[in-house]
């Protein structure tokens, strides 16, 4: 991958993701030109013994302590990675121990490490704002900062740690403790005390001057990351759920209307417009969709004298239709003038269910959610999140308007936009297990079989179980959906009163995004066996109707009274079956749903099932599905 520029002012979500993902970065030199000239307005304050937070004084409930000039306690030692002794070096000064102890006694967080594209991101993160130079980092600890990323060795960052605020200085510290030769990091696939890594790596441990621990491990790095990395999966759970819902659709011959342009004209919320719009995408060149009532025959159980014909000797189900008497038809002549007089697996109702019919409104609120969310993110990959904030070209010669503390370290912004998108996943993870039970339900599913199995003998369970999967991670999601940032804990002997707890949201939607992954692969493997039931049982139908007469179908309409009414209506049924083109889902649907069989067989019979979950599971999760998608649309387009 190409190496990415960082100047503190271009990082983008895209260009996150790629650095997480293994990208090297580069440091732009008018950047480091800023970095530097606030790092020499700092060291000359400092020399003046100006009374600079951070720099002289000590941090959070300490800021009314200021430095000396030499230890009160002579014995005072580091005694830990980068102290005098430890790495053959002059003992620190005050200033230097300062930073220096700030990083060890700060890295305390505990439990499972963070992914490596986590760690990545929050190193990328916290090197981009540092470049804009208000930081007073110095350039070649920046330098070392950026070594560190570009040679593959990932801090070992526990995930439990930090409230929100100043920043996530405890998972930032276990950052800065490696660049300091502590710590754990992980080089080469191997889990290494920090300055073996280092040594690895062929990397020297540095060691921090005025504020450097500081802006090292104060700022938002950590919510950032996660929540980056977060809307970029959600973006793409996004486009699944769709597919899904789609797919969905296509097998319930569900109804279009819903989805049309004019409809979302009139409440034109961005979200739910694009997909409204996507739906119809998904499912152009669908003849399911929008089938009259009367073509849709319902499944009936197979027995051996279902189908006499030779040619149908190896058959999983037999097909039905209620035909409807004369006299039940009074005060409904129009609408059997439009429909023939035959109930199949379509119930005669104008709309569908809210989880077909208001898939744009849900998932679109969704949609809104996310662009929310992405906004505020975009503006914090480029922002400055530390404190003090330096501002060397500042005209009024005070230090105290040229050094300012003040509280961008606070995650607020980030914690409630992210706990929106929290209290989404739910919803689409709702939505779609919703779908999935209409499916398997013989009470909703409009003529499909229950569990979408034949189950004649009565010894199969089909696609049950599935659902109960799909309903176990839904209550899961939901009971983690409430917002973090809600409850602030204070921290530093109430110096840091109110937190947001950010870090906490970003973890949580991170995870939670995988689950609806989950959730979203089992909609789609019972979706493709439901529409392969619709499609063969359409298809047979059609089938039957051009052997030439009614009498092919004739035994598969119940009530049939042998009256010339009746063979008429019958004989015009047969017609349009036979008239109509093979059945057939949307283009991209059925190009998700070749890639889902070459996965994951049809289930004709019960069968072990944990592989093809897993399977599918995996489908929703990857690329691939999305990617056969896209290029279905595009030979469409063209």
């Amino acid at each position: 991958m190409r190496p990415i520029r960082l100047d503190g002012l271009g990082l983008t979500r895209t260009t996150l993701v790629e650095i997480a993902h293994g990208a090297s970065v580069e440091l732009d030199s008018d950047a480091l030109r800023r970095v530097e000239r606030a790092a020499g307005y700092l060291a000359e304050q400092a020399a003046r013994g100006e009374p600079i937070y951070g720099v002289s004084t000590g941090f959070g409930s300490n800021a009314d302590k200021l430095l000396g000039a030499r230890h009160l306690r002579e014995d005072t030692s580091a005694g830990d990675a980068g102290a005098g002794d430890a790495a053959g070096q002059p003992a620190f000064a005050l200033h230097e121990e300062l930073q220096h102890n700030l990083i060890v006694t700060h890295a305390v967080c505990v439990g499972e490490p963070f992914a490596p594209e986590v760690v990545r991101a929050m190193l990328a993160i916290r090197l981009n704002t540092l470049l804009r130079g208000h930081s007073g980092i110095r350039v070649q600890t920046l330098e070392a900062l950026a070594a560190l990323l570009n040679a593959g060795v990932v801090p070992v960052v526990p995930q439990l740690g930090s409230v929100g605020a100043s920043g996530d200085l405890a998972p930032l510290s276990h950052l800065a403790i490696v660049l300091l030769g502590g710590g754990e990091a992980f080089f080469a696939g191997e889990r290494l005390p920090g300055s073996e890594a280092l040594a690895r790596a062929g990397l020297q441990p540095v060691r921090l001057s005025y504020k450097e621990g500081l802006a090292l491990n104060n700022g938002t790095a950590q919510m950032l990351a996660t929540g980056v990395l977060a809307l970029q999966r959600l973006e793409q759970m996004l486009d699944t759920a769709d597919l899904a819902a789609a797919m969905t659709l296509d097998a319930f011959a569900g109804r279009l209307g819903a989805f049309m342009p004019e409809v979302h004209a009139l409440r034109p919320h961005p979200g739910q417009v694009q997909t409204a719009a996507r739906l119809l995408q998904l499912l152009e060149c669908s003849t399911l969709a929008d089938i009259p009532y009367h073509l849709v025959p319902r499944f009936r159980p197979w027995q051996p004298a279902s189908w006499a014909a030779a040619d149908d000797a190896a058959p999983r189900f037999d097909i039905a239709w209620d035909w409807v008497p004369v006299d039940q038809r009074e005060g409904r002549e129009r609408f059997y003038t439009r429909f023939k007089p035959f109930r199949g697996g379509k119930k005669h109702q104008p709309q569908d269910s809210y989880s077909l019919r208001c898939i744009p409104q849900v998932h679109g609120a969704v949609r809104d959610a996310l662009a929310h969310a992405q906004r505020v993110l975009d503006i914090e990959l480029n922002a400055v999140t530390d404190n003090p904030l330096v501002f060397p070209d500042a005209t009024s010669g005070e230090v105290d308007r040229q050094v300012i503390s003040a509280g961008h370290f606070h995650g607020m912004p980030l914690a409630l936009a992210l706990s929106a998108v929290k209290a989404s996943i739910p919803v689409l993870a709702s939505i779609s297990e919703r779908r999935l039970n209409k499916l398997v339900d013989p009470a909703t599913n409009d003529g499909l079989p229950a569990f979408l199995v034949g189950n004649e003998d009565g010894t199969e369970s089909g696609l049950m179980i599935v659902q109960y999967t799909a309903a176990a991670i839904v209550n899961d999601l939901t009971t983690r959906a409430m917002p973090a940032s809600v409850y602030s804990i204070p921290t530093s002997a109430n110096a840091e009163d109110h937190v947001s707890m950010g870090a906490n949201e970003g973890r949580h939607v991170l995870a939670m995004v995988e689950d609806l992954g989950k959730v979203l692969g089992l909609e789609l493997m019972v979706a493709a066996q439901a529409l392969d039931l619709r499609l063969d049982m359409l298809n047979a139908a059609r089938s039957l109707a051009a052997q030439g007469d009614g009498a092919a179908l004739a035994d598969k309409v119940m009530q049939a009274d042998g009256s010339d009414r009746f063979r008429a209506e019958l004989d015009a049924l047969r017609g349009e079956l036979a008239d109509a083109p093979a059945f057939r889902p949307g283009r991209a649907v059925a190009a998700a749903h070749a890639l889902l069989r070459k996965r994951i067989g049809f289930l004709a019979t019960d069968r072990a099932l944990d592989g093809d979950v897993a399977r599918a599971v995996a489908l929703a999760a990857g690329g691939t599905l999305l990617e056969v998608v896209r290029q279905a649309l595009s030979e469409s387009a063209a």
